[in-house]
């Protein structure tokens, strides 16, 4: 049941995104759920919508102590089964991001390309976005483009002039139509996989209940993570891609060039999944 069908495998390859059938139990859910509130607790000067690496426990430049619930859940088989079904079977876990939109004003996320901000050569990446809570369109669920993918080229991106936002830079409104725009409503456990190039965002939260996902982000080892991007706050916030800890979670480092020292603790060095 964790694997995608063929249909949806298609829907992925079309419209650049899709929801599958698997989906998490509810005791996994409450224990994310339960995590994310210790890490919004340790955390107390970053927004919610901003915790960067929250799968790692040390803070490093990017300032954040997350939590190993979230590493634990990254590493799981059933979503590298899907995972491995998009892009291959050699798999480099290498960002996993909390957006937690607070009751009444959680920050809207402009329409962008994820690969706009990433120094992954060449670009390629499969975000799963997993809902801890209910998300949807009331409380600012994730909203995408179809079809935005296809080109796979990126498209400029203007600077936001604004602080209520959760990143400072959007696509261009002449690059895409905003009428296209789907909502991706998600029931607590399930979870969204999109590609690199997929034009979304997500609006404000204004309603009275919180919206938390979580973005787990995976690279095929056909790609090389350019660690000379160094400390980087273009997206309008800290992330240290020099020093961004890289799992080789399936298969083989294809390039010969990515790191998978730099960022970990000498005590818990990184594994392959299927050693």
């Amino acid at each position: 049941m964790s694997q995608l069908s063929s249909a949806e495998i298609e829907h992925y390859r079309q419209d650049g995104y899709v929801v599958p059938e698997f989906r998490l139990s509810a005791p996994r859910v409450k224990k994310l759920r339960m995590a994310l509130d210790a890490v919004i607790m340790a955390n107390p000067e970053t927004r919610p919508e901003q915790l960067v690496s929250v799968h790692t426990e040390e803070s490093g430049a990017e300032g954040v102590v997350g939590d190993k619930v979230f590493l634990e859940l990254a590493r799981n088989p059933q979503i590298l089964d899907m995972v491995e079904q998009l892009i291959g079977p050699d798999i480099v876990l290498w960002g996993c991001q909390a957006f937690c939109k607070p009751p009444g004003d959680g920050m809207e996320v402009p329409w962008h390309q994820d690969g706009h901000y990433w120094p992954i050569k060449p670009l390629a990446t499969c975000t799963v976005w997993i809902a801890i809570d209910d998300s949807v369109t009331e409380n600012g669920c994730l909203r995408v483009i179809p079809r935005s993918h296809q080109e796979q080229r990126l498209h400029a991106h203007l600077k936001e002039d604004r602080t209520d936002v959760v990143l400072n830079q959007r696509v261009r409104d002449d690059y895409f139509d905003r009428s296209a725009a789907v909502d991706i409503e998600l029931n607590a456990g399930q979870m969204s996989l999109h590609d690199v190039y997929l034009i979304h965002g997500s609006n404000p939260n204004r309603s009275t209940r919180r919206r938390a996902g979580l973005a787990i982000r995976y690279m095929p080892a056909t790609s090389f993570f350019d660690r000379s991007a160094g400390l980087d706050a273009s997206a309008g916030y800290k992330v240290d891609f020099s020093n961004r800890p890289l799992w080789l979670l399936r298969g083989e480092d294809r390039t010969g060039r990515n790191d998978f020292g730099v960022g970990h603790d000498q005590f818990a060095q990184p594994s392959n999944s299927r050693k």
